[in-house]
């Protein structure tokens, strides 16, 4: 009877180990393939955000000055970036390529479609109001801003 009764050794099989080894890899897999778009998604969160602190620092100007909007001018821009998007020392920035640059396109009135660029751009439309990704036309003291998001899209503010 003793010669019928075999040794049981503890321990794992080979395929129990492969088995939660290929569970293992499924898993770091689905990781690594969700972790950029995360990344993704955040970084045009952030690019929303930025879009809201140009239109409170928008309004902010405008209390200031009569209810008019910064000119188009560089030198303009610069008071207005300086005084009230960068006051305190604080910083505006995309979040993966440096300083936002101002683009005003008064006169047409198309989303941004151009790629995100070494130099991220934020488009300025007078006298328009955003309706939804769209750009229309609007009253005299009225301003859109539209950035193209890097997971598609267009992210449109007005005051």
């Amino acid at each position: 009877m003793n010669g019928q009764l075999k040794n049981k050794e503890k321990g794992f099989t080979i395929i129990e180990v492969v088995l939660v080894l290929a569970i293992a890899g499924l898993i770091f897999l689905m990781v690594f393939i969700a972790l950029p778009a995360l990344q993704r998604n955040q970084r045009d969160t952030q690019r929303k955000n930025d879009m809201s602190r140009v239109i409170t620092a928008l309004t902010s100007y405008q209390s200031n000055n009569r209810q008019a909007l910064p000119a188009s001018t560089s030198a303009a821009y610069a008071l207005f970036l300086t005084n009230y998007l960068r006051a305190g020392g604080d910083t505006f920035q995309d979040p993966s390529s440096g300083n936002y640059k101002f683009v005003p396109k008064a006169i047409v009135r198309t989303a941004p479609t151009v790629a995100l660029s070494t130099t991220p751009e934020i488009w300025q439309y007078d006298k328009s109001t955003c309706s939804g990704e769209s750009i229309i036309a609007a009253g005299s003291n009225k301003v859109a801003f539209a950035a193209k998001l890097e997971g598609g899209g267009v992210a449109c503010v007005n005051n």
